[in-house]
Parts: C-alpha cells; structure tokens; sequence
C-alpha cells in the first residue's frame, strides 16, 4: 500500500491525522527474498529506506567500518597541531562548552583523554540565565585575566562571530569544535572544526557535537602517539558520552551516528564513569541502557544544572573522577530535575491557559508572561505543539523588562528561518534557529507587531503542514504479537531515535473493556480483538490530546488503535506493554 493510500481507511484519526504505511508491501517483499531476516525486520527496515546491501550493517553497526579519518574534517588537523602547541608551550588551555547534555559529554570526552597525559584544563560552561548561548566577548575577556591563553569551545562558537573577532583581538587564541549551521563567513579562530560549515566536505553533517568531539580525540590521541607519548584514556572508553550527546541533542541516528550510539550504549552500561554510576543510581536506571534511558532519564537531569541550576554542574559531573563530587552533583542535579517538572508544570498550565483563548485560526501560537522561566519554556512551547498540532512559541518577559522566548515547529514550517525575518525587519533583539526550534529576545512593546508579522509569514506553510499531516504506521499487528518475541525483533533494528523512528503499530478493531484515569492525565485501557484476545495498554497524557474522551466514553464500540510496544519490567516480571498514541472509531 503506497504512502498515498489512508491505512484501513483513516483519512482522519482523533489527532486529526491521516494514517499510512511507512514502507511499502513492495519493498518489504524485496528485503525479505534478498536478506535472511524476519518479515516483521524486513517491513522495518523498508520503512527506513534501508537497502538490501545495508541490511548487515544496520542491524549489526560495528564503529570499525564506519568510522572515517578525522582528518577528513575540514580544520582538524589544524585545531590538533594549535592544542598540541599550547601543550608543548605549558600554556593555559580551557574548555568552554554549552551549558546541555551535548556541550556537557563534549568536554567530559576532552577533560578526561587531556587528563590521561597529564594535563589539566580548565572548564567553563556560560550561565544560561546571564550569559545566554555560546561564547561571549564579556565570558573571553574572563577567562584571559585569568590567564587562559587557548580556549577550546564545544558545542558552541561557530556562529560567535563577534565573540570570537574579539578573542583574537585581545590576544586569546581559540579553537572550535562544533556542529551547528554557520554562514560563509569563519570566525577568527586558530581552527573551526564543524562538519556544518559551508566548505566541508566530510559529509558528517549528521554529527553531534559530541560527535565531532569523538573524532577530535581520536585525531589527538593519534597526534599523542606520534609525539611518543602514552595516552592513559583510550577513545573508546569515552564512546558512551559521544553516545549519550547524540541521543539527547535528538540527532539523526543514522550512518555514524548509529553505530555511535550501538556501541556508546555498550560502553555507557558499564558504569565504569563515577557521574554515570552515580546518576544511574538516583534515577534507578539499570544497564544495559537505551536510548530511553539516555534521552527521558539521564539526559533532563544533565540538562536540568543548565535550565535553572548550576550551569557547569553537568558536565563536571561527567567529567570528574571524584566519586563523592559526583554523587553531590547527581544527587543536586536530580533535586534540580523535579524543581523544573514542578515550575514547568506549572508555566504549562498558564501557557496553555493563554494559548486557548487565541483564536483557532491563528497559525502559530505566540503567548507571553512576566517571569516565565527562561530555562523551561522551550520544553513548554513544544508541549503546547503537541497538543494543539501548531508551532509555538512561548516567552517570559524577566524583570529586567526584556522578552526572552522559545519555539518549537511542526514538519513542514521552518522556525528559525521566520524568526531570522523577523529580526531583520527589526521586531526581535535577536532570533533565529533551525527548522523545527528557535529562541529569540524582543522588546515587550513589540510583541503585538512581532506575532503579526509571524502569522503572516507562517500562515501558508502552516495550512499546508496542517493538510498534510499523517502517521506512519509500521505494521497492522494482532494483539498476540503484542509480545516479548515481537519486543525481541524490534530490539535487532534499534537503537532508536532521530532518523530511526520507534515503530508504530496498529491493534485493528479493538473494543475497550475497561478504562480510567489515572493522575496526570494518563488512560488506563483494556480491550479485545474480534477474537477475543485481550490486552492492557496505556494512554500517556490522554487529557492533552482528545484520547482520552474517545477511550473514556464507555461506548461499546470497536477502534483502531495505534501505538508503540514497550517492555515492562516490574518486581522481577517481563512483560510487553502497549502504549496508544492515536486511535479512531473503525467503520465496523
């Protein structure tokens, strides 16, 4: 069945959404004569446009066959030689990386491997808040009357154009490591290594920065070696922080990126790192790890130092060797997690609140507050697309009286590029992003003017976003393959994230013989097949969405339900869970 077609006739489901098949029958056929793997594997690995010459690979993705020269990058070789000279000169040299979980695995990977030849740089990671992103001429002119003489920045620098001007200008030598889109123009740096500049050609556009930190030590332990020296830290002990920035910067887990996060996941598991062990244990997480541990557990607690705690706190944790530092700073950065879940709570209920009253006509909602937290709203904006199927943007006006705001898009409507309009016609301080996130800073009394200048530009690219809107289904399952054995086939085809979807699946004419609410707004569900096969499932945050109306109306009447199998672990039992993310009255 082609893209074209609606799966089992659903034009339209409770999201308002138009259900297709990932991959065609077609195609799936072909994998399947071709390769010696399941059917179930060979309609995956179609929906991935996964070809029969990378079956091997995908399923088994080994960093030995994937991993490129990374001297390939455009300015690795000159960064090395300029750190290498800095060393060899007993110069000062400092980290400066952002303040999330991809800044922060970027310089523990740095401080750790520098640490193995007995060096010890320094660490700074800008305060959100005071500071905002990236390198500043104020945070240089820091760090030089403190005696740095080579700052090394991750995750960040390559579009500080005017920071970086200033560095140089004072005397203070930089190199940056990064992978965020930068324009023609290359900031005054020693070296600027970043598979995103214009005149690359890598073709590992793909990377975290976390990523490009990876190859950057490799390339230096490689330098270390050829100077005679014995480096203590082999790269690949680090693989497990490349792994973990990958999967919380939401990367596309495709070519090097997946066999990154296979492998990183191995090494992570370990808990042979005293921040992973320590954090693993105040979030009772268990190895092996997986990207859900990774993205939904130790990731919002990194992040959670850089949102409204102690900016550094993360990556120090990371990076240190300390056991009892460590502990502190899990302990800290967990306390700091469920003070964000509470003010994000609340700032979600007044957001959403405002966010209402917009007319439903409004392309993209624009609402704003005094004291909205700066370190949250994002994660509000993009809970507020969720719900209402629309960009959002969310800003919290500080007491200093200057908007601070945060975005987030859905397919089809690029964000950044409309907010970089938006500056240019004057209505924002500063903004701009990429695709599907922006931020931006305005002046209060612009944002009437601001919010009609977007619903003009958006309005079109909404509409049609909007027409278009589906969800691709990966298979139509019977409730009995709601199963361990199925959890265990789409284990082979993981990890799973950016550019490697969690599949979706399809439990066809289910009736629903029991539901409840449970707190924060979830649906608890039974429910049978014509067959009279019953499962247990779940519904997360139905309230929000318009499932839980249809799953708690008590009607006798069959639905397609659509969702992801999950594996449950509890006091000792294995089971396979399924949770609903759309569903639609079938037609029978």
């Amino acid at each position: 069945m082609g893209e074209s077609s609606a799966l089992l006739g659903v034009e339209s489901s409770v999201k308002g959404r138009k259900w297709v098949s990932r991959a065609s029958q077609s195609d799936a056929e072909a994998l399947l004569l071709a390769a010696d793997i399941s059917p179930l594997t060979a309609q995956l690995l179609a929906g991935r446009n996964v070809s029969a010459d990378q079956v091997e690979h995908f399923l088994n993705p080994r960093l030995k066959t994937s991993l490129p020269d990374p001297s390939v990058l455009t300015d690795m070789d000159k960064g090395v030689a300029a750190i290498f000279d800095a060393i060899d000169q007993n110069r000062k040299i400092c980290i400066f990386a952002d303040y999330d979980v991809d800044g922060g695995t970027s310089a523990a990977q740095l401080l750790r491997w520098a640490r193995g030849i007995g060096q010890d740089w320094g660490l700074y990671v800008p305060d959100r808040l005071l500071e905002g992103y990236g390198p500043s001429a104020e945070a240089f002119e820091k760090l030089k009357s403190e005696g740095t003489d080579l700052v090394i920045t991750v995750d960040c620098g390559a579009a500080a154009t005017e920071a970086l001007n200033h560095a140089s200008e004072i005397g203070l030598d930089v190199v940056v490591i990064d992978h965020h889109l930068m324009g023609d123009d290359i900031p005054a740096a020693l070296a600027v290594i970043n598979p995103n500049r214009a005149d690359d050609t890598s073709g590992l556009g793909h990377l975290a920065a976390a990523g490009v930190s990876f190859l950057t030590v490799i390339a230096l332990n490689r330098e270390a070696k050829q100077r005679g020296l014995s480096p203590a830290v082999k790269p690949m002990n680090l693989l497990g922080f490349s792994a973990l920035g990958t999967i919380c910067d939401v990367v596309p887990l495709t070519g090097l990126n997946r066999s990154i996060v296979a492998q990183g996941l191995k090494v992570l598991s370990r808990k042979d790192v005293a921040g992973i062990e320590a954090l693993a244990d105040i979030a009772k997480l268990t190895p092996p790890f997986t990207t859900q541990d990774a993205g939904f557990g130790f990731g919002p607690r990194i992040n959670a130092g850089g949102r409204i705690g102690v900016s550094f706190m993360g990556a120090e944790m990371l990076a240190t060797e300390n056991a009892q530092l460590a502990y502190s700073h899990a302990a800290e950065l967990d306390r700091v997690n469920a003070e964000r879940r509470a003010l994000q709570a609340q700032i979600q209920t007044e957001a959403m609140e405002e966010a209402l009253k917009l007319p439903e006509e409004s392309p993209i909602i624009i609402v704003s507050m005094k004291d909205w937290h700066a370190g949250i709203i994002g994660i509000v904006a993009g809970r507020i697309k969720d719900r209402l199927d629309k960009p959002a943007l969310v800003i919290g006006i500080d007491d200093s009286g200057v908007g601070k705001g945060s975005g987030r898009s859905i397919k089809g409507v690029n964000l950044g590029r409309a907010l970089s309009k938006a500056k240019e016609a004057g209505l924002l301080l500063s903004g701009g992003g990429h695709e599907m996130a922006g931020g931006l800073t305005i002046d209060p009394d612009k944002i009437a003017a601001f919010k009609s200048f977007m619903e003009t530009e958006l309005s079109s690219s909404v509409a049609e976003a909007l027409e278009h809107q589906t969800l691709k289904v990966d298979s139509i399952l019977h409730p009995r393959s709601v199963s361990l054995e199925t959890l265990d086939v789409l284990d082979k085809v993981a990890p799973y994230g950016a550019g490697n979807p969690t599949p979706t699946f399809v439990l066809p004419d289910m009736t629903v013989t029991f539901s409840e609410m449970l707190r924060g707004g979830h649906v608890r569900v039974s429910a049978k097949s014509r067959d009279g096969i019953s499962i247990r499932a779940m519904a997360f945050r139905a309230d929000e969405t318009g499932l839980a109306d249809l799953l708690l109306s008590g009607e006798n009447h069959p639905l397609h339900l659509a969702g992801r199998l999950q594996r449950n672990e509890w006091n000792g039992r294995v089971s396979a869970d399924f949770h609903i993310s759309d569903a639609v009255r079938s037609n029978l």
